[in-house]
């Protein structure tokens, strides 16, 4: 049976192993540029083992989101700086896969990056999120928009009333999916993610909470899971299906989204059903976890529940990998026993850039994280924290 070490042959490509490198928002680009920062980290851990890198949640249009120096793909300029940290990536013969990512409702329209984009702050519906904390405007607001910019006057000081605005079309957002996969494929990736989880945009579409549209992209099962859908078939028609993954994250919890146990057992069974049928390379599957699950209004807000138990008897075609808060151990024995095809890992990547070197040697992954230091900020070296975690002793020799 399957180890960690062992190659996965994924779609049309070959992994040296099964120990997949997670999405994780660093805030180390510059702007929204990818820099050599991003090349030398990514590089750091395809050396160390990496069998497929996943990015950073990628941009694909302006957005004002919490993450000031979070990297995008909407224009030539992030196409070409994308290209050569692919490059780098290559050259230490590794694969990577670029994540395509819209905040939808959880971004803020002073933020400089949504000003610039002169839109409004889009939604399935204007339902705000609670929470949210962004730390460079005056107060440090949470999730609110200030304006509807097509309907003067705009005001100045922050509405804790406002709402987000209802997206006229989704086939516009889709069509700009479309685009920074377009984007992807030209600045050299192997692939792409769709991020459909942790209440980002398509996770907004998906919760009755947070849409309540009356057209054919609300309501029901089948509309709620419409804009994914959609979403999916586009970048198979840039990519082809054996390209495409996409990244769920059921329990919900994170950035305010979470129904009802039934509910989301019947919503996100059948998004994987038709997921299966539309042939995606892969579903990553990303567990309930207690660090995930914020109070909110004085109650926790995710839907604890076993994902794997719950959706695995849906997922036939695509390849199965698992994230959040999985071992070692706990991963070798779920490959052993056939349960997942890999599995993704994402703290223990952040502190250990051999972290898959380590595994095949029987080395511990005992080094602590900087918490101060994971996300970049203004005025700190944006290498520390980032690129300066050591190799084990000998292991580069």
């Amino acid at each position: 049976m399957p180890s960690l070490s062992e190659p996965l042959i994924l779609g049309e490509l070959e992994l040296r192993n099964r120990n997949i490198h997670a999405a994780m928002t660093r805030n180390r680009a510059t702007g929204s540029i990818p820099n050599e920062y991003n090349a030398e980290y990514y590089t750091q851990r395809v050396i160390g083992g990496a069998g497929l890198i996943i990015t950073e949640g990628t941009l694909i249009c302006q957005q004002g989101t919490e993450w000031p120096n979070a990297p995008g793909i909407w224009n030539a300029e992030q196409v070409s700086a994308w290209s050569k940290v692919i490059r780098s990536v290559h050259r230490a013969g590794g694969t990577i896969f670029c994540q395509l990512w819209h905040v939808g409702r959880l971004s803020h329209p002073d933020m400089p990056e949504q000003k610039a984009s002169g839109k409004n702050v889009f939604a399935p519906s204007a339902i705000p999120a609670r929470g949210g904390r962004f730390n460079l405007l005056p107060g440090i607001p949470g999730y609110v928009t200030v304006c509807v910019l097509s309907a003067p006057p705009c005001l100045d000081a922050i509405s804790r009333d406002a709402q987000p605005v209802p997206i006229p079309d989704p086939r516009d957002l889709i069509l700009a999916y479309k685009n920074a996969a377009q984007n992807a494929k030209q600045a050299g990736f192997d692939g792409v993610e769709l991020q459909a989880g942790n209440g980002y945009l398509p996770h907004q579409f998906l919760d009755f909470n947070c849409n309540q549209r009356t057209d054919h992209w609300g309501g029901s099962v089948q509309n709620r899971a419409r804009f994914t859908i959609e979403v999916i078939r586009a970048l198979i028609e840039v990519w082809g299906y054996d390209r495409v993954g996409i990244k769920l994250s059921p329990s919900g919890g994170l950035n305010d989204v979470g129904m009802p146990l039934r509910d989301t057992v019947d919503t996100f069974s059948y998004l994987i059903q038709q997921l299966d049928m539309l042939k995606v390379l892969y579903i990553t599957l990303v567990r309930y976890l207690e660090t995930h699950d914020p109070k909110i209004g004085g109650h926790l807000r995710a839907t604890p529940h076993d994902v794997l138990e719950t959706y695995r008897a849906h997922i036939r075609r695509p390849y199965l990998f698992l994230n959040a808060g999985v071992s070692i151990g706990e991963a070798e024995t779920l490959l052993r026993h056939g349960h997942v095809d890999a599995v993704v890992f994402g703290r223990l990547w952040i502190s250990h850039p051999d972290l898959q070197l380590r595994v095949e040697r029987g080395l511990p992954a005992d080094i602590p994280i900087d918490f101060k230091t994971v996300n970049g900020r203004p005025g700190v070296d944006p290498g520390k924290g980032y690129i300066d975690y050591p190799f084990a002793t000998g292991m580069l020799s």
